[in-house]
């Protein structure tokens, strides 16, 4: 018998806010017809499978994989979804471009481990639920930069060429990555939405807070529940 650890949280649902009131004027259905893209930030095996670096969060438990999974696909049905990118964020750093800042953050990350070329090729890899509703035409890329996919890759020339307006954002770690994503998107001139359930912190109960940020100064974070409802006609 399989015991399941009843002290992870199985979604976050309940501690996404309510739209902050600048928000609450805007009619997020219309907004989601405009060209959109859908960013899907690192979730990788490091962080959902066993043997991963960051598997110890339990993110397998915590409900952002299958929330992402029925985002993605209703959002394949959605002509107006004219871009998806697939954004990788590797633990393993030694080969990046590197300040002396990152040079001491990134050695405390996995400076310490000893893995071969084959287990961080495997840690990067994009997660096998997500893996298979990658589609030709799909943008894969890793995060250079500390925390944003607007730095250092083709994803800035990506949204531009295809008019993007909209991107719908999820993945790990809502206080990180996410988080920075969604700065930079609002910096670009884009309208970026958080899919709450559909993202996670390293310990969910820097939940509320990173949600609140978020929600009060850079982006309406939603659940996918929602989303889904605002895609139907």
């Amino acid at each position: 018998m399989t015991l399941i650890d009843t002290s992870i949280p199985t979604t976050n649902v309940e501690s996404i806010p309510e739209l902050a009131d600048h928000w609450k004027k805007l009619d997020l259905r219309k907004i989601l017809r405009r060209p959109a893209a859908f960013l899907s930030v690192s979730q990788s095996n490091s962080l959902y499978k066993p043997g991963g670096v960051q598997y110890g969060e339990r993110h397998d438990l915590r409900g952002s994989l299958e929330a992402t999974v029925r985002s993605v696909e209703a959002a394949r049905h959605r002509d107006n979804f004219v871009s998806f990118n697939w954004i990788g964020y590797s633990v393993f750093r030694q080969g990046y471009p590197q300040s002396a800042f990152d040079t001491v953050q990134y050695d405390s990350w996995t400076g310490a481990l000893d893995a071969t070329p084959e287990q961080i090729a495997w840690d990067n890899e994009l997660v096998g639920e997500l893996r298979e509703l990658v589609r030709p035409g799909d943008n894969e890329l890793f995060e250079k930069a500390l925390q944003t996919a607007f730095v250092g890759t083709d994803l800035p020339l990506e949204l531009a060429r295809k008019k993007v307006e909209v991107v719908v954002i999820t993945g790990i770690h809502l206080d990180w990555c996410v988080e920075g994503n969604a700065r930079a998107a609002r910096d670009n001139g884009l309208l970026p939405i958080i899919i709450g359930d559909a993202t996670g912190c390293h310990h969910a109960e820097s939940e509320p807070a990173a949600f609140d940020r978020i929600n009060k100064f850079f982006a309406p974070v939603i659940s996918s529940e929602t989303f889904l409802d605002l895609l139907t006609d």
